[in-house]
């Protein structure tokens, strides 16, 4: 080979290395929706701008997991948990409850118990959905509560003006703890929420609750639990955008709605789902990251609209 064709030869070679490594490059996004395994509950942002998501699974002990989903796909991230569900990042950590405990994930996948049943004030029953507190120096947790009177043998949920619906003893509670383990009961027992479920905090740092049998999206003005209009029985995740619409996803009718922060009208952005579980809000992107629990998917749900 001649030094010009052996020139032309390298010229073409870097060309074709560079164009690779372009390719590759700009893929910068993940294409969703995204199978991520059996019932995903939560979903949250993590290390390394990957995403995390809970993994109920079956109702074996021990069957639970965290999934990743990066660039290079879905992988088993940390594993043994028993219903894992409201998950979040904080302090180069991932936090979610289980049951009656909450976990501590670190980069590697390692877990450890950060508070356990034993160390709430008050009997716990039925952890779900977390949130980052204002100041993120702890987190928020909703205690369910005496979830197995909220249905009928058909499992579904009782009628709001059925005998049954009024003996469901209100015993859910939000919880705070701080990086310490210390917890205190941020909002105590209410008739308004005799099971919550989603947690989350608004703009002026007031506490919002998704009550998921009566259906309520309760915020906490002036100290005291308001509701805002509309019913979205089945309640699941609450979030407050910049801009200050809330969000909220009903887990028993499929259907997520972005609600207008000063009309509260509100406007459905996707339904047709199986089971629309807890969201998290990437704002930067203009979507949601929605789980549908039981077709085991993660979509993206437009809010620009």
């Amino acid at each position: 080979m001649t030094s010009f064709a052996k020139f032309n030869s390298a010229i073409l070679s870097s060309l074709l290395i560079l164009l690779c490594f372009s390719s590759g490059f700009s893929q910068t996004e993940i294409s969703f929706p995204v199978e991520v395994g059996v019932k995903p509950e939560s979903i949250t942002k993590g290390f390394q701008g990957n995403y995390y998501v809970t993994l109920m699974k079956g109702n074996e002990e021990g069957d639970g997991a965290v999934a990743e989903i990066s660039k290079a796909g879905v992988t088993t991230f940390a594993e043994g948990f028993n219903e894992p569900k409201g998950i979040v990042f904080l302090n180069d950590h991932l936090y979610f409850s289980d049951v009656t405990r909450i976990w501590k994930v670190d980069d590697e996948g390692n877990k450890s118990i950060f508070v356990d049943k034993a160390d709430f004030p008050e009997e716990v029953l039925y952890l779900n959905d977390v949130a980052v507190d204002a100041t993120s120096k702890g987190i928020y947790v909703a205690d369910m509560g005496a979830t197995q009177y909220m249905r009928n043998e058909n499992n579904e949920l009782w009628p709001l003006d059925s005998k049954e619906a009024k003996q469901i003893p209100s015993l859910g509670r939000i919880y705070h703890i701080d990086l310490q383990g210390n917890i205190t009961i941020a909002q105590d027992t209410n008739s308004l929420m005799p099971n919550p479920n989603g947690v989350g905090i608004d703009n002026d740092g007031n506490l919002m609750v998704g009550a998921f049998f009566k259906g309520n999206f309760l915020i906490t003005r002036e100290g005291e639990l308001t509701p805002l209009k509309g019913g979205f029985r089945g309640a699941d995740a609450v979030e407050q955008d910049s801009m200050g619409n809330y969000y909220i996803s009903s887990w028993a009718l499929g259907t997520v709605w972005k609600i207008d922060g000063k009309t509260e009208e509100s406007t459905i952005l996707k339904d047709g789902l199986e089971s629309a579980a807890d969201f998290y809000l990437e704002e930067d992107k203009g979507r949601l990251l929605l789980p549908d629990m039981m077709a085991g998917k993660i979509h993206s749900v437009n809010i620009t609209n």
